[in-house]
């Protein structure tokens, strides 16, 4: 291995400054204060921790939380149970498990606009500034809701309230509208090697 030779310090300094005169400027222009959607897709490892870890910093600032979970609820969860111990947020995990194991599409549907519900109900009152609409990817992927309705709701409310919605196969549709879209890549799972979901980790 070759060891790389340390930069000067006059040079790592002129480049940290047209850095950060980059970065200012950036900075300078970004003025618009409004809620943002967000958007975490992809077959890789971390979208909902990403979420989750966002109700986190919200909570830091005082923040009324709403979280609905699609799909998911059949098997109780570290983020479930945690959070659900703080009066600010409110927690609905409110999925019949996976499709796969469900092999009940009505009662999936059903179970599906039951959570749709709750979701319209935080995305109608500005009294929650954050809003997790967990694996409603999936739900749309599945068409078990309209996606037309579903962008109308999100795009009309409340002005200052943020929407971080999680799962595979995000519709081009919804990236569209969302203000940040990231896309996780599976790189590597302990899963393929045999490992079962552990709690903290997948649980």
């Amino acid at each position: 291995m070759t060891e790389q030779t340390p930069m000067p310090e006059d040079k790592h300094r002129k480049r940290m400054q047209r850095q950060k005169s980059v970065v200012d400027t950036a900075i300078e222009k970004a003025q618009e204060d409004r809620g943002v959607v967000l958007v975490h897709s992809g077959n890789g490892k971390g979208k909902s921790s990403s979420a989750f870890g966002m109700v986190a910093r919200a909570l830091g600032h005082d923040m009324q939380v709403g979280i609905v979970q699609f799909i998911k609820g059949a098997i109780p969860t570290g983020e479930e149970r945690f959070f659900s111990r703080f009066p600010e947020v409110e927690f609905y995990a409110m999925g019949e498990g996976f499709t796969w194991e469900t092999q009940d599409k009505s009662k999936d549907i059903q179970a599906t606009e039951k959570a749709w519900a709750q979701s319209v109900h935080f995305l109608t009152h500005a009294h929650y500034g954050l809003v997790v609409l967990d694996e409603l990817n999936i739900a749309l992927k599945l068409n078990y809701l309209p996606l037309d309705a579903v962008i109308t709701q999100i795009q009309n409310r409340p002005p200052h309230q943020h929407v971080v919605i999680t799962g595979r196969g995000a519709k081009p549709a919804l990236i569209e509208i969302a203000d940040t879209v990231t896309e996780m890549q599976d790189v590597k799972h302990a899963f393929r090697a045999g490992v079962q979901a552990q709690k903290g980790i997948e649980l």
